[in-house]
Parts: structure tokens; C-alpha cells; sequence
């Protein structure tokens, strides 16, 4: 099963143009359904693909919601990663049929995203402003960018210089998302001026002359990772004092409420952020009509 594994994997990162890190994740969860099924088999012996059928997958979920008390959700994630999988096996001939068509997918619940409010985006992208090193002036264009285009993290640590176009006006960056897409998305002045300082004071001492093609670089002038730029967000959420649990995906979650209350429309918010289905930008629509009904309430005569 293991070769097959590869391949699949293989056939996800060449042919489908995923991410690494979407990719790392069904290594993860592949590898865990092949240990089950050898596990389930003669004397722990490596499982063939002709072996799965419909019983051996439907016991790994219980397995996955009993003995490992796994999140609705990490099991839904699991199993789809297993249908995926089943699905190519059949698309190229290796199995004759798909064991997981007559199994129900595990219903997730959608969590409903937690924007920032306006105030707490105001604090979280004046407190890199406090200091004046070179770090705080590449992250407080960084923070900036992010709230200018609502990209995601992976995005916006893979950003290059010629990534951006900033003069003449009107200023935008291309930038590439799931499945090898590519977008340009409109940078407003105030993140233009901070990006423009970045480059122009805080890149160079970064740098020390070291030639790199990235925008957004560590003190040892390599491309700044997701994890370094997590950690950074993580000090300044809490030097700012924003109670609120803020992650990269926050800021991602309060440009698209916040453009939807300032009146975009759904399709606008869903090409800016990337999404293939309308349906995932339509989860922040409930945000938005929660604050509108706030306000109306607050401001109507006869709703108080």
C-alpha cells in the first residue's frame, strides 16, 4: 500500500498542483489508514489496496471516533483523505471498485470563522510601530499586507519581489494560491507605505548584501516560514492586549467580514480571497447579518 501511497501523493503535488503542506497532510493521514489496516491484518503484514473494502473502513472511523476520541471534524478530514485516495486507485485501473461510495462522509460542523473587531485590528497593526528595528518595520508591513488582501499565510511568506507592483498606481500583488492559482489583489496606500519603508530601510540590514529573491526575509536574510511569522503575530496580539484568540487565518477572517459589512459582495470577497466554491465565502455572510442585526436593534426605535 505504501507504493501506492507515493504515487497518489505524487500525482497530488505534479498533476494537481497541491501544496506541501496539503500533501504533508495526507501522508499523515494515509500512513495512519495503512498502520490500521496492517494492524487489522495476518500478523501485522503490509496490506494490500485489493484488501480494503467497505468493512475495514467503516471500522477505521469507529476506531478513529472511539479508541482515539478523534474531533468530528479530524475524522471527517481522515476519511476524506481515504476516499481520495480510493478514487484515484479506481481512476487508474489499480481497483475495480470504490469501497467508499456507499459509505457516508462523517459530518463536520462548520465552525463559524471570529473576525476582529475593527478596534483590535487598529491596536494589533499600530503595536510594530512602537519599536524601530528592522523587524518591526518588515512586520508591520507584513500585517499590513495581510489585512490589505486577506491572503493566507502560505501566500504571504511566498510572496517574491516581483510579486508586487506598487508604482504607477494603483497598487497590487499576484500572488498564488490552492491548486497553483494565481490572483491580483489591490493593496491600499497605508499597506503601499509600509511596504515601501520595509524595502527601502528594514530589507537591506536584513539582508547584509545577501542576494534573495523573497519579500518578507528573517535576520538571516532567508524567507521568513509560516511558523516564524505566527510567533511574530502571536507577541504582537498579545503586546497589543487583544483578548481575542488571533491566528494568521484571524486577519484572513476580519478582511472578508469587514469588506462584507462595508458593503462587497460575496463574489468580489470570493475572487479576493481565492475560493473555488462561492458556497466557502458565504460563511462569512453570517457575520456579517449578526452585526447588521446588532445595529439595527441598537438603532431602530421600536426594536428596543
Amino acid at each position: 500500500m505504501d507504493q501506492h501511497i507515493d504515487t497518489f501523493l505524487h500525482y497530488l503535488s505534479a498533476e494537481r498542483g497541491s501544496s506541501k503542506n496539503t500533501t504533508g497532510a495526507y501522508r499523515n493521514d494515509l500512513t495512519r489508514f495503512a498502520e490500521f489496516a496492517a494492524e487489522r491484518g495476518r500478523n501485522g503484514s503490509q496490506p494490500h489496496v485489493e484488501n480494503i473494502d467497505r468493512d475495514m473502513i467503516t471500522d477505521y472511523i469507529a476506531w478513529l471516533r472511539g479508541d482515539r476520541q478523534y474531533k468530528p471534524a479530524t475524522v471527517a478530514r481522515k476519511f476524506a483523505a481515504v476516499k481520495s485516495f480510493c478514487a484515484f486507485l479506481l481512476d487508474h485501473g489499480i481497483i475495480t471498485s470504490n469501497p467508499t461510495a456507499a459509505i457516508d462522509s462523517p459530518r463536520a460542523p462548520k465552525p463559524v470563522p471570529r473576525p476582529m473587531t475593527t478596534a483590535d485590528v487598529d491596536a494589533l497593526l499600530r503595536a510594530p510601530l512602537r519599536n524601530h528595528t528592522a523587524e518591526s518595520v518588515r512586520d508591520a508591513a507584513m500585517l499590513e499586507l495581510m489585512y490589505a488582501t486577506g491572503m493566507r499565510v502560505t501566500e504571504l511568506v511566498s510572496l517574491n519581489l516581483d510579486s508586487l507592483h506598487l508604482m504607477p498606481a494603483p497598487a497590487y500583488v499576484r500572488c498564488t494560491g490552492k491548486g497553483a492559482k494565481e490572483r491580483v489583489i489591490p493593496v491600499y496606500e497605508q499597506a503601499v507605505a509600509a511596504i515601501e519603508r520595509y524595502l527601502d530601510t528594514a530589507r537591506p540590514p536584513l539582508l547584509k548584501e545577501r542576494p534573495q529573491v523573497a519579500l518578507f526575509v528573517n535576520r538571516r536574510g532567508e524567507r521568513l516560514t509560516r511558523q516564524g511569522f505566527w510567533l511574530i503575530l502571536k507577541n504582537y496580539a498579545r503586546s497589543a492586549e487583544i483578548d481575542a484568540h488571533v491566528t494568521p487565518h484571524t486577519l484572513r477572517h476580519s478582511f472578508a467580514t469587514h469588506m462584507l459589512r462595508g458593503g462587497a459582495s460575496v463574489r468580489d470577497v470570493q475572487e479576493l480571497l481565492g475560493h473555488a466554491n462561492v458556497s466557502t465565502t458565504q460563511v462569512y455572510t453570517q457575520l456579517a447579518d449578526s452585526h447588521l442585526r446588532e445595529v439595527y436593534e441598537q438603532v431602530h426605535p421600536r426594536a428596543r
